[in-house]
């Protein structure tokens, strides 16, 4: 799962430096498919319940799932940009919302919050702790910044396959469900918008926006459960001679 989640860093790195202003959504994807196949590994979206492409592609109000298409990106867009690799069967998924060119402060500020959820509910990822100190650290933190946790979408168990059990959900009490033990691998990806928590699905049946036409972000990392400090599968790399 390490080797695959070193190989989903390397493409949301590429994908980050494409991803600028008169850059369409499907020249990503196509970078991200070449790359991915390049490295011996498999786009672990591409044909997954008959899913179109190698990457989802969210602009905006888009919250996950979005489709690349023609859609140029413009300055003052965030995009969030969700991958899985399947490398000698095993799965690892990612995401990160980029900005591009200069984004407004409100926009700054989602991102901000979105990644320091991602951080506090890796931080939960210790054995002996609960399923849900995860979901309420993401859910405290959102809020503390003024935003709303995605409900109806959540993270979940890796590995073998993309989605395992347990599920995720991004809010709750603590201290509740399983209890966390070393070799658990999950997904942890907070989905929070500038705006209402209600979202809505487009008329392709993947597409998913926030219902008020609010900004949303959506950071993630697979995360394996160890003796010690959670273990980050998906974490970027640090580039030779940096």
């Amino acid at each position: 799962m390490a080797r695959a989640g070193a190989v989903v860093a390397d493409v949301l790195a590429l994908v980050g430096e494409r991803a600028q202003p008169g850059v369409a959504t499907e020249e990503l994807d196509a970078l991200a498919d070449e790359f991915i196949r390049a490295q011996g590994g498999q786009p672990t979206f591409k044909g997954y319940r008959g899913y179109p492409a190698s990457i989802c592609a969210s602009a905006n109000d888009l919250v996950v799932h979005g489709i690349p298409g023609p859609y140029a990106l413009a300055d003052g867009d965030v995009l969030s940009v969700d991958v899985g690799v399947t490398l000698e069967g095993f799965v690892a998924d990612s995401a990160c919302t980029f900005p591009i060119g200069e984004i407004s402060s409100e926009a700054e500020r989602l991102l901000e919050a979105c990644q320091a959820a991602l951080a506090a509910g890796i931080q939960q990822c210790r054995a002996e702790n609960r399923l849900s100190d995860i979901s309420h650290a993401i859910q405290a933190v959102t809020e503390e910044h003024g935003f709303s946790v995605v409900r109806s979408l959540v993270g979940h168990g890796v590995g073998r396959s993309m989605h395992e059990e347990p599920q995720i959900p991004n809010y709750g009490e603590p201290g509740r469900g399983p209890r966390l033990a070393p070799g658990m691998t999950f997904a942890i990806e907070p989905m929070i918008t500038a705006g209402s928590p209600e979202v809505v699905l487009h008329d392709d049946e993947w597409s998913i926006s926030t219902a008020d036409g609010s900004l949303a972000a959506h950071f993630e990392h697979t995360v394996a459960i160890t003796e010690a400090e959670p273990r980050i599968l998906t974490a970027a790399r640090t580039p030779v001679g940096a």
